[in-house]
């Protein structure tokens, strides 16, 4: 089995970080990205992201490295070549400018997974995130400015997330080979309904 990498690719609140913490939950490894952005340990983003200084930052040799809102995120060299060695499968969260850095890099077994989601669902999971109506008009802005709701063109698999969490759940467990087919008695089950039994008077 070759080893894979998997990253995750969306706008603001399309899922990336919710879907990514419950496959940790199952044991699957992350790439973690270096940030100079402060993150609270209780904040779901600290398990898939490193807080650096900004001169610490600067030091690392990075093979991607972008800007957000005025903060820089970054991810290890060492890091990517580490999880390809070492895992089956690993995970991590990238816009399209880090996924043309890191094509620099793999040529192979490197997949990209885009959250598609709409402004209705966006908005509503912001609002649930307890931001205020400026922050969410700077995360739609950005993502209509920066063409991330066209970035699925460049991406290998596309996954609706704008309903049931656990659909677009199960879709990334199948892209990933991660989904096991049932045995044939028990599909059997679920598809052929139950003979009626005759009661003789």
């Amino acid at each position: 089995m070759a080893n894979k990498i998997f990253a995750f690719v969306g706008p603001y609140a399309s899922g990336k970080t919710t879907i990514i913490t419950q496959l940790m939950s199952m044991g699957i490894p992350v790439i973690k990205t270096y940030t100079t952005r402060p993150i609270k340990e209780s904040d779901p983003h600290s398990k898939i992201y490193i807080t650096s200084s900004r001169d610490d930052f600067l030091r690392l040799d990075f093979i991607v490295k972008v800007t957000y809102k005025g903060h820089y995120y970054g991810i290890l060299k060492e890091d990517v070549l580490e999880a390809f060695e070492n895992n089956h499968i690993t995970l991590m969260i990238l816009d399209v400018n880090g996924i043309k850095q890191i094509n620099k890099l793999i040529k192979q077994n490197f997949y990209t997974i885009y959250l598609m989601t709409d402004y209705v669902a966006l908005v509503d999971r912001m609002l649930r995130m307890g931001l205020h109506n400026d922050e969410i008009k700077y995360h739609l802005e950005y993502s209509e400015s920066n063409n991330e709701f066209e970035n699925w063109k460049n991406t290998n698999y596309v996954v609706k997330n704008t309903g049931s969490l656990t659909t677009a759940f199960e879709q990334v467990l199948s892209i990933m080979g991660l989904m096991t087919l049932m045995p044939q008695e028990e599909f059997n089950k679920l598809v052929r309904p139950k003979k009626k039994t005759t009661v003789l008077p």
